[in-house]
């Protein structure tokens, strides 16, 4: 049977990660369409008629003609869509989505940027990189706080909160974060990569186009 979601995004990128991630643990199959941001796909007009912003990822649902951008819309989407992780309550629906804009705003732009120097794909000064460095570890510091005597940020079970956030926290060491020092969220992360269809993203990600 052809899967029903079709993923277009790049190995290296986090948000890309999260969407996939989300469809793995859900035990959704789906097509992968590798694109070439060095080369400028993501500006052609073929892709910014699907994927307004020239960014990954975009998610495309055969079953409703849509076509998704921004990560964190797509895994509010993919909740409505498949009824898994969205938490047990409306509370808990609201938390988890206060999460997911926390993490856009305090802890996301810190890791990747902090990633993206080490691996020589952004140049920041020596000040900057000192800035997100320290305000990275502040966002850990608060998810840590928050996981203590839990097992998941939202409620009893694993949300998009949770996925949402482990899509940054998994590249925190390739930006020199030295996650050892934060115990509840070390628990949270062997947690994570526990659950039934768990991939770490060099492994859920192709670097080629690939069919389900």
């Amino acid at each position: 049977m052809a899967a029903r979601f079709t993923l277009h995004g790049i190995w290296l990128s986090g948000p890309t990660y999260k969407v996939g991630l989300m469809l793995a643990l859900a035990g959704e199959r789906f097509n992968y369409e590798h694109v070439n941001l060095r080369a400028g796909e993501h500006k052609q007009p073929g892709f910014l008629a699907k994927q307004r912003y020239g960014q990954v990822p975009l998610l495309e649902d055969s079953k409703t003609g849509l076509q998704l951008c921004q990560s964190a819309s797509i895994l509010e989407y993919l909740v409505e869509q498949l009824g898994k992780f969205g938490g047990g309550s409306a509370q808990e629906k609201i938390q988890a989505r206060e999460w997911m804009f926390w993490d856009f705003d305090r802890l996301a732009m810190h890791v990747y940027r902090m990633r993206g120097q080490r691996l020589g794909i952004r140049s920041i000064s020596q000040p900057i990189a000192e800035m997100h460095f320290a305000e990275g570890h502040v966002a850990l510091k608060v998810l840590d706080d928050q996981l203590k005597g839990r097992e998941w940020l939202v409620g009893k079970d694993l949300t998009i909160a949770d996925i949402d956030i482990y899509g940054v926290v998994a590249y925190a060491p390739a930006g020199g974060f030295n996650l050892a020092q934060y115990a509840n969220l070390s628990a949270w992360i062997a947690r994570m990569e526990a659950q039934p269809g768990f991939k770490p993203n060099d492994q859920l990600l192709p670097k080629a186009s690939q069919a389900a």
